[in-house]
């Protein structure tokens, strides 16, 4: 029966993603096409203005590549032309890289997935525990180290961050790379090859977890408290269980519903990349790849990857929900 009803629930609220993705879709595409310059008017502009090319020529190149008509009968033309296509499962070529969007997407989210990956298991590892902690010695000295710590990760933007590392360990000290993901300077293989990589996202991987960390450590602690306040754990420790087992056998398990809707919704992360942080650290990651194709209007790329973060979205809001149902028995799906 839990079986048949999981199955009922995960068909209605796909039914019910199709149609949100596709309203969203409908609204990316009218802000995309609403920007104040597109590709072609970036690249044409120095020319124009030369003389080597008139407006009439301009418009002929955005004919060609489908943004010819602003108006607003032109732009549902031209939805429903790339919907079509998306439909099939075409996105369209990158104005920008000059592939299928598709390939572009594939190529450089897997180096996001990994740093985000690995970023997150070590804020997990990172933030329960010490949420943990400052929940069972409220108010005493750990409790205000974790929430000052925490206010300083939820406080820090991401470029300063990165920026304020890169000044003090690669530039001052010396002891990381400025940027990118390998050294440029030799060619090397093997496990060299891994190990250099992994010298490379030291900084990138520092400035992630201290960024992710407070958020995570600061919802554990709420709940925890909130758990720690009920009846039953009272009656637990009246009973004459070791407060470990109280804390982590009956507190903690009962916390992780929200904690599995937190990290439900770091799905989108994993693989959307972290556009300020791997501009700033110069890592070819989707991050750092869609805000340059943004900056040049690449319109099918910004609509195919904003696609792919809502497609993420959602499917990482219906894993946190039918997680209910597998860390507590209760939740019932309907």
């Amino acid at each position: 029966m839990w079986g048949k009803n999981m199955l009922k629930y995960f068909l209605k609220r796909l039914a019910i993603s199709i149609i949100i993705l596709f309203g969203v879709s409908i609204i990316i595409y009218f802000i995309v096409r609403m920007m104040p310059a597109d590709y072609i008017d970036q690249h044409t502009a120095a020319q124009v203005a030369q003389g080597q090319l008139t407006l009439e020529d301009v418009q002929r190149m955005k004919e060609l590549y489908g943004i010819g008509d602003n108006s607003i009968g032109g732009i549902i033309k031209s939805y429903g032309q790339w919907i079509t296509k998306a439909l099939r499962g075409d996105f369209g070529v990158s104005f920008v890289y000059g592939r299928p969007v598709h390939q572009v997407i594939a190529k450089y989210m897997w180096i996001s997935f990994g740093i985000s990956l690995a970023a997150m298991i070590l804020n997990i590892l990172i933030s329960i525990p010490l949420g943990i902690v400052a929940a069972t010695k409220q108010y005493g000295a750990a409790d205000y180290i974790v929430t000052v710590l925490a206010m300083i990760g939820i406080s820090l933007p991401s470029f300063f961050l990165g920026a304020l590392l890169l000044r003090v360990f690669s530039i001052g000290l010396g002891w990381f790379p400025l940027q990118g993901l390998s050294d440029a300077t030799q060619i090397i293989t093997g496990f060299k090859q891994v190990l250099d990589k992994l010298h490379h996202l030291v900084l990138p991987m520092t400035t992630l977890v201290i960024l992710n960390i407070g958020g995570l450590m600061r919802y554990t602690r709420t709940n925890m408290l909130e758990v720690l306040n009920s009846d039953y754990i009272r009656t637990a420790r009246a009973k004459g269980l070791s407060e470990k087992s109280v804390i982590y056998k009956h507190a903690f398990r009962n916390t992780l519903i929200p904690i599995v809707t937190m990290l439900g919704g770091s799905l989108p992360g994993l693989f959307g990349g972290a556009l300020l942080t791997e501009t700033v650290f110069a890592i070819p990651g989707i991050g750092s790849t869609s805000y340059k194709a943004m900056l040049q209007g690449d319109i099918p790329f910004v609509m195919g990857y904003m696609m792919f973060i809502a497609v993420l979205t959602v499917l990482g809001t219906i894993f946190a929900d039918i997680s209910y149902a597998i860390v507590d028995p209760r939740v019932k799906l309907q």
